[in-house]
């Protein structure tokens, strides 16, 4: 990953990925085997962000697989030295049980490998569609014996024809040391022969008498229309002062039609919670995400992301540009593909603070899903 500050046009993005280019080597993928690897350098020449290296291993064996990322950084006597370290193994127990392990490892004053948390989730389907899961979250103790800290129970099942419930239930530790319940979640989802599709999923917390209290409410119905797309519209209900729940945020998403190779999608999002102003409870526009996915006929993937924010300062100003992503992905020889992934911070004036910018090669499968999130970098 490359940083540049105080870039004010633009146009110089070009001379920063000259200067500081992220340099990925993959490894082909083995003979019988769905593996590979990838290592990728991030450098900032600006010398705010610490250089780190990534390695990245992808492996399927026997309907086992494991996935590795090793995170080191740059130490003080300029040799890179390990920072974090996860690791995801996925095993097919039977043929209606799928059993996740995910670890996360930290480093010691020492350099040590030490254990930080321990995600498991078992997860297994049942006749007439209904399926079951376990999620369970472990922390070390003070002497580094695994302790369940929490545990998150699921129950799926098709109740009808194109309606589906799900419950689950969240237990955390109690003042006792035990596991009790702290929320409920009920999630329900119809789908109609037109293809509109409501879900409706409702919070549940629990106020430690062994009552249940509603805290919040989603509401969203997602439209198919011919010739224009796909519409989503979610609400979100929250109790006031008085208890009645109200409308705090709406969501409105379209998804318009594949033309001419291109897709795009637009995210409006109002609130009635807009720093700066007193408020009257009316919901008002506070965020803007429009994506624009295009595809060339020689294989070229071009994804760009614009996000518009209010300016809290002054939100009668409207909406203002404040982050830009550019991604591209174009096929190479041997099935790696070059990506580059370019983001443009701007300030309240609308001027360019801060520029990411990641250059790579990959033949990881799907290798156009591109993410435009910036990666989080260690300090």
């Amino acid at each position: 990953m490359v940083i540049v500050q105080g870039l004010k046009t633009f146009a110089l993005i070009t001379v920063a990925m000259v200067v500081g280019a992220a340099q990925v080597c993959v490894a082909q993928e083995n003979s019988g085997e769905k593996s590979w690897t990838a290592t990728s350098q991030q450098q900032d020449p600006s010398g705010v962000v610490n250089p780190s290296r990534t390695t990245q291993t992808h492996t399927e064996v026997g309907g086992r697989i494991v996935d590795k990322t090793s995170v080191e950084t740059l130490g003080p006597d300029g040799r890179y030295i390990p920072y974090s370290d996860t690791e995801r193994e996925s095993v097919r127990v039977d043929g209606a049980t799928v059993r996740n392990v995910e670890r996360t490892f930290g480093r010691g004053p020492d350099g040590q490998r030490t254990l930080v948390q321990e995600k498991q989730e078992e997860s297994r389907s049942l006749p007439g569609g209904a399926e079951k899961v376990v999620r369970t979250v472990l922390s070390p103790d003070g002497n580094g014996k695994l302790q369940v800290a929490q545990r998150e129970l699921q129950d799926s099942k098709q109740i009808s024809p194109g309606v589906r419930e799900t419950k689950t239930t969240v237990l955390t530790l109690d003042s006792n040391g035990g596991l009790s319940p702290a929320a409920q979640i009920d999630e329900r989802q119809k789908q109609s022969s037109d293809g509109t599709v409501e879900y409706k999923k409702s919070t549940l917390l629990s106020d430690g008498t062994g009552k249940w209290q509603l805290s919040e409410v989603r509401e969203a119905t997602t439209k198919e229309e011919a010739g224009k797309g796909r519409t989503k519209e979610e609400r979100v209900l929250r109790p006031d002062s008085e208890g009645k729940f109200k409308v705090v945020e709406r969501t409105v998403t379209k998804q318009a039609d594949a033309r001419s190779g291109e897709k795009r999608e637009t995210v409006e999002t109002y609130s009635n919670n807009v720093p700066g102003t007193a408020g009257d409870g009316s919901l008002q526009l506070i965020q803007r995400e429009t994506t624009v996915h295009r595809g060339t006929s020689g294989g070229d993937q071009k994804t760009t992301r614009q996000v518009e924010r209010l300016n809290w300062g002054d939100p009668a100003d409207g909406l203002h540009v404040t982050k830009e992503a550019i991604d591209i992905v174009r096929p190479g020889e041997n099935g790696v593909a070059r990506e580059q992934h370019t983001i443009v911070m701007r300030d309240s004036n609308d001027q360019v603070g801060q520029v990411w910018v990641d250059l790579g090669k990959t033949n990881k499968p799907a290798a156009v899903q591109v993410d435009t999130r910036p990666a989080v970098k260690p300090q």
